[in-house]
């Protein structure tokens, strides 16, 4: 699927900030949006619950909500209380961030933090985010703390595109209530024992279409996050050679000035990068 193609199935255009709320409208809010989740599900709201287990729950229920359009006025909700949360949690831009000569920095921390052009997610193949309820990967974390918005975009380019989404290209959306602008998703390689050839050159592909796609639309900064390992088993230290080698080499056959920043979120892949980065 072209840019074009893309921006014909999913609105591409700047996602506009909502007013920021108090103590007591995110109380109100959280219990607005609660209840229109719950009742999706036939189930009676009560709210005799910290604010902490209610947001859970909205998270929980989120997770498991198929892609169906949202009323207008529950976005509204859900947006000044997403937002108001991001800013909450802080944003990090580019000007706090260290880049070489090179235009690539590396960062660890929540990839929900930063205000950059896009970052990336690293999906499956459905598209549509992580349904097990509050799990930890970086596809359910993205998508919770998003929005809804984000798994209804995600269902239409797929059913636009007519097929899963195949592993090493990459699909461009609006990241709505996060700090960044846009969110690139690609699906990175599954590998059994050890990494075989296919595996390597699938794992490349994955950081070129999504460079690919941030240039052609105009993207000045794109955090990657450690595709394909954790539950994808792809050996971090190999992924981390394959991811920093991908981009230098895009880099210098295209000229292109857009920042790299590697994401990292375990002390343990930041050291990896650190070791790689050091030595080019």
């Amino acid at each position: 699927m072209t840019l074009d193609e893309m921006k014909r199935t999913v609105d591409l255009t700047p996602y506009p900030r909502p007013a920021l709320l108090n103590g007591k409208e995110k109380e109100e809010t959280c219990d607005g949006l609660l209840k229109f989740l719950l009742r999706e599900q036939g189930l009676i709201a009560a709210f005799n619950a910290s604010y902490e287990k209610k947001r859970a729950l909205i998270r929980r229920y989120m997770n498991q909500r198929m892609a169906h359009p949202i009323p207008r006025e529950i976005l509204e909700i859900q947006d000044r209380l997403f937002w108001t949360e991001s800013v909450e949690r802080g944003e990090v831009g580019t000007e706090e961030l260290s880049f070489n000569e090179c235009g690539v920095g590396l960062w660890q921390g929540d990839i929900t933090r930063l205000a950059v052009d896009g970052i990336v997610n690293a999906a499956n193949k459905g598209l549509l985010g992580c349904f097990l309820p509050g799990h930890h990967c970086i596809d359910n974390v993205i998508h919770s703390f998003a929005g809804m918005q984000l798994r209804d975009d995600c269902a239409k380019l797929i059913a636009a595109q007519g097929q899963e989404e195949e592993c090493g290209e990459a699909k461009l959306t609006r990241a709505y209530n996060l700090p960044s602008k846009y969110v690139l998703h690609t699906v990175g390689p599954m590998v059994g024992s050890e990494p075989m050839r296919e595996d390597v050159a699938t794992l490349r592909s994955c950081y070129i279409s999504c460079l690919n796609l941030a240039e052609e639309a105009g993207l000045k900064s794109i955090a990657f996050c450690c595709i394909s390992t954790g539950v994808f088993n792809f050996p971090n230290e190999n992924a981390a050679e394959i991811a920093t080698g991908a981009v230098l080499n895009w880099k210098m056959r295209s000229g292109s000035r857009i920042k790299v920043l590697f994401n990292t979120y375990l002390p343990t892949d930041t050291q990896i990068y650190k070791n790689i980065l050091e030595h080019l």
